[in-house]
């Protein structure tokens, strides 16, 4: 009797049973995997896949390439000439032109993306589901902003060919020749280019397990992207220099600098939230710093967590 109840309690409350075992064992990558693979049957992710890459090409491609054909002029596009306003939607500009929305437009659908993943356990009450499933709440939310990153990866990558296609097709249509970055820099772009909207989805991630949903976490990321950060951006610039500390460790601030270091210089004006406001390398440091901060809350608070 005490050898059963020693077997039963251990596996409960000590290490793992037997029959549990197998299943705790299971490498945290296939788990990844897994999430993964969920996350790609939510039509809701594609929506904002979708999205991204409509407003992608029309703000890059669409309405320059409009502006062009119009003649260009002193009111479009900070007074570039029509050659200049060609020259930025040819191949040789596909790096700004894919990531140059990722600091605000696209990061705020990464946002909405990383609330909508850890979000959607808590909306439809499968949180307590997913802990009692063998691997630990660790494993697990780490396997999940896993599956973030990874589908974050996934469409850089589709943007970057959706953007390398329409830039060809204008090249061709114009008769110009297909001039391409370098390997180095495309590499260094989408490298840059992940690292920005990563970052945003793990702090829509954060905040959709902290406050256990999705809507709450959503409005309050796109009203931050969107509106507060720029206004604390435009008064540490004119009204109150005090304020110039916190404006360089904005997330937004410094995803526009990231983009900015690593996009060649362009005679159109640069895109919304792309400016230098602290170097590269300083840059780079802090999106990295939210990343893993993002990442230790959630795995912190949800070790923690009554999910009963």
């Amino acid at each position: 009797m005490s050898m059963k109840l020693t077997e039963t309690t251990s596996g409960v409350f000590g290490a793992p049973s037997a029959r549990s075992s197998g299943r705790r064992s299971a490498p945290g990558w296939g788990i990844a995997w897994a999430e993964l693979a969920k996350t790609a049957r939510r039509p809701a992710a594609w929506v904002l896949l979708a999205a991204s890459i409509v407003l992608n090409l029309t703000f890059s491609y669409l309405i320059p390439y409009l502006a062009y054909r119009g003649g260009g002029s002193s009111d479009r596009l900070a007074g570039a000439s029509p050659d200049q306003i060609l020259s930025s939607v040819m191949p040789q500009s596909l790096v700004i032109n894919t990531i140059g929305g990722y600091p605000i437009f696209a990061g705020a659908l990464a946002l909405a993306f990383g609330a909508l993943i850890l979000g959607g356990e808590h909306t439809w009450g499968t949180v307590k589901t997913l802990f009692t499933q063998g691997p630990s709440r660790g494993r697990i939310l780490l396997a999940q902003w896993a599956a973030i990153a990874l589908a974050v990866g996934v469409g850089v990558v589709l943007m970057f060919a959706v953007s390398a296609s329409a830039s060809a097709g204008l090249a061709l249509a114009e008769g110009q020749p297909l001039t391409w970055p370098a390997a180095g820099d495309l590499l260094e772009g989408a490298g840059s280019g992940w690292l920005v909207l990563t970052m945003w989805a793990t702090l829509g991630a954060m905040l959709a397990w902290l406050l256990r949903g999705v809507a709450l976490p959503i409005g309050l990321g796109i009203v931050w992207a969107l509106g507060l950060e720029n206004l604390v951006s435009a008064m540490a610039s004119s009204l109150l220099s005090a304020l110039q500390p916190v404006r360089d460790a904005l997330p937004g601030v410094n995803a526009g600098s990231l983009v900015a270091a690593v996009s060649a210089a362009r005679a159109t004006a640069a895109p919304p939230g792309v400016t230098a406001t602290v170097g590269g390398g300083r840059a780079l440091l802090t999106l990295t710093a939210y990343v893993l901060v993002g990442v230790a809350a959630i795995v912190l608070t949800g070790r923690r967590r009554d999910v009963t």
